[in-house]
């Protein structure tokens, strides 16, 4: 999605240059007369950025007229001339023809008033029963909606990469961590499908906030409704809404749909963050774990060995601008009375902003993951130190020996320590030098202190064992409409 901030306004329309000097907004009428001061042209207006919604703002318009013309508010005749001439002015913004003017303010004024122009008084009789406010608030909604959308397909795309990686994988040992220490053995699979829950968890957020705000604004009017006798359940369908608004007050002046939008974002922001740090973590060479492509490094101004992992780098620090908008748009919500306050112009810009970063993260994780080469042997190595069977070596003491779970973990802790004390691991440790600890011990112990065994035997439910690993990958990926 192209950046939308501080894009410069054309020349004025030839409706708002007629005006110049007598109103701040030839759309307002008699009220005003005088222009505004050059500083309040310039915070006033919002076409710099709200000219992005022009799609929604002509969608909204086609259906408030086909309702008016219905209801009686309008000819047919004039249904035509407004479908019609909207239509041409659509034509002029997709080909870049359309004159933009900040004297109209925002994108809803520009296009009607470019409508008059064309039409005459039908082009006038549009804004029948409707305010900018419920209209603003109508676009809006449908430009998430539409964002919600497109980011769902997004998630959706890097979910079916990221379980045919762990399908690749399924059995690919490869160190598990916490405390970033290694813990136990687990899958390059295992790890990956662990991501693929995260965006689960996120589309659903996303269709979530998506039922909650499909609700239809149109009708509301400024604030209290209207008197005119208009339809607003025709609107809300021809929009694909579920139903109209029930309040008036709240329709023009709520913006949770953006803010559990944002909110969303955050969360999957902060999902791919982690990835993103994963990713560079592994392509260090410490770590040697996997090798990301030329398409997704770059390299040093003075260093010519290095290859930084610049991609993975920039989505971990898009959380900070995603969750930023949110922090902001919170702040301008926070102390607005009812109804409507120009404060909620302030809306669009962090929405915009956010899915902006948003769309471009998931298309950068996703060529990342796609590209990305493990490197096998470095992960098995790494896979088996810290004695990280030790957990193994545990549990075979309370299966095979019916020790206590506890006096299990005392009896492994002193191994590890002697382990540690002749720098081996325990896989290196005689039967004699382990039944001096546990008399019991016999050499069967010696079956699971491989990654390989430790990996099999974790066949729990949600477990890292190879075979669970491949259904679940399988799995996901029939539930995404891929083939295995």
């Amino acid at each position: 999605m192209a950046n939308m901030k501080n894009v410069p306004v054309e020349k004025e329309t030839e409706a708002a240059a007629a005006f110049e000097g007598t109103a701040a907004n030839p759309q307002w009428g008699g009220r005003f007369a005088s222009g505004p001061a050059a500083i309040m042209s310039e915070i006033n207006a919002s076409i710099g950025f709200d000219r992005i919604l022009w799609r929604q703002d002509i969608r909204g318009s086609l259906a408030h007229a086909a309702m008016l013309q219905k209801v009686g508010l309008l000819t047919q005749t004039e249904e035509n001339e407004i479908r019609q001439g909207l239509g041409d002015i659509a034509g002029e913004i997709a080909e870049g023809r359309f004159e933009f003017s900040t004297a109209l303010e925002d994108i809803h004024m520009n296009i009607e008033a470019r409508l008059s122009d064309r039409i005459g008084e039908a082009g006038k009789r549009l804004h029948t029963a409707r305010s900018r406010n419920d209209q603003v608030a109508t676009d809006f909604r449908l430009w998430v909606r539409d964002a919600i959308d497109g980011i769902q397909g997004q998630t959706q795309s890097l979910m079916r990469t990221l379980a045919k990686r762990a399908l690749e994988f399924y059995s690919t040992p490869m160190p598990g961590f916490t405390h970033l220490q290694v813990a136990q053995p687990v899958t390059f699979g295992h790890h990956l499908l662990a991501y693929v829950e995260m965006l689960a968890r996120d589309s659903g957020r996303l269709a979530d906030a998506r039922t909650r705000m499909n609700e239809c604004p149109l009708g509301s009017a400024a604030l209290a409704g209207t008197s005119f006798p208009i339809d607003r359940r025709m609107t809300a369908g021809a929009l694909d809404f579920d139903r109209p608004t029930a309040n008036s007050l709240d329709a023009v002046s709520d913006r949770d749909f953006a803010l559990e939008y944002l909110s969303a974002l955050s969360i999957q922001a902060m999902h791919l963050s982690r990835l993103a740090e994963e990713i560079v973590q592994w392509a260090s060479a410490p770590f040697g774990f996997v090798r990301l492509s030329d398409a997704f490094t770059t390299g040093s101004s003075i260093m010519p060995q290095k290859r930084n992992p610049d991609a993975a780098e920039l989505v971990r620090a898009k959380i900070g601008r995603i969750m930023g908008n949110l922090v902001g748009l919170l702040t301008v919500m926070k102390g607005l009375p009812l109804a409507y306050a120009k404060d909620t112009q302030e809306d669009k810009e962090p929405v915009f902003d956010a899915t902006e970063a948003m769309t471009l993260c998931l298309a950068a994780m996703d060529g990342m993951i796609r590209d990305l080469q493990p490197n096998a042997d470095r992960m098995r190595e790494v896979a088996g130190m810290g004695f990280s069977t030790a957990t193994d070596l545990a549990d075979w003491l309370v299966r095979e020996l019916r020790v206590p779970f506890r006096t299990a973990h005392h009896v492994t802790g002193r191994l590890v320590g002697l382990a540690e004390e002749k720098g081996c691991d325990l896989s290196d440790l005689s039967l004699a030098e382990m039944q001096a600890v546990e008399k019991d011990i016999n050499a069967s112990v010696f079956d699971v202190l491989t990654v390989e065994a430790s990996l099999a035997s974790r066949t729990s439910e949600g477990g890292t064992a190879p075979a669970n690993v491949r259904q679940q990958a399988e799995s996901w990926l029939a539930r995404l409409g891929e083939s295995a």
